[in-house]
């Protein structure tokens, strides 16, 4: 027995979705057909202005409702200091830390050749911008610990060093709570490298 067609169809487009399989795609499929239909169409609704809703902020490109977004806008943040990152989901865990209090850029990747993917890609101009016209004391480099974010922030270091400004880098380590039998030897290194006085 097949499902109708029109199922078939929600179901082939769920399973687009990251993390979604086929199986998966036809359960959400099915629960959406036991849903009210004012809910079903809220969602959809929901779904379809999402693009429109979304925008990009002029200044800091992270994704927002607003432009400038909230972040940029926020008078009690400090202007002097940015943190870049690669991508709008890396802000959230920075911003549940309650340890910064200044503002961002979003890169919008990582540079990677392999892939395709290089500086005039990304929002690199836009930052050294910034940069230029004043004003920035402190830029934060928070690109992910992996090889295509490592270059990244090599590159950006040599990109902002003439500017003067202070440049740092996200301490690498150890995660809380984490056993040192099954840490990684290069995690362990960076550990020991960023110890610090107690």
């Amino acid at each position: 027995m097949s499902y109708p067609k029109p199922l078939r169809r929600l179901s082939s487009l769920l399973s687009r979705l990251p993390g979604i399989g086929e199986k998966s795609a036809t359960r959400l499929a099915l629960h959406l057909l036991r849903m009210p239909p004012s809910v079903a169409r809220e969602l959809g609704e929901s779904i379809a202005s999402l693009h429109n809703a979304v925008i990009r902020c002029s200044t800091c490109f992270n994704i927002a409702d607003e432009d400038p977004c909230a972040v940029c806008s926020d008078p009690s943040r400090r202007a002097e200091l940015i943190c870049v990152v690669e991508g709008p989901t890396d802000i959230v865990p920075i911003e549940k830390s309650g340890e910064y209090r200044g503002r961002y850029h979003v890169l919008g990747g990582a540079i990677s050749p392999i892939d395709g993917v290089m500086p005039d890609d990304l929002h690199v101009k836009e930052l050294l911008d910034r940069v230029a016209r004043g004003g920035i004391e402190e830029v934060v480099i928070a690109t992910n610990l992996t090889a295509e974010g490592e270059s990244t922030a090599s590159f950006l270091a040599g990109a902002l060093r003439p500017s003067g400004v202070r440049l740092t880098r996200i301490a690498y380590g150890m995660p809380v709570g984490a056993d040192l039998e099954y840490a990684d030897e290069v995690t362990v290194g960076r550990a020991m490298k960023g110890r610090r006085e107690m």
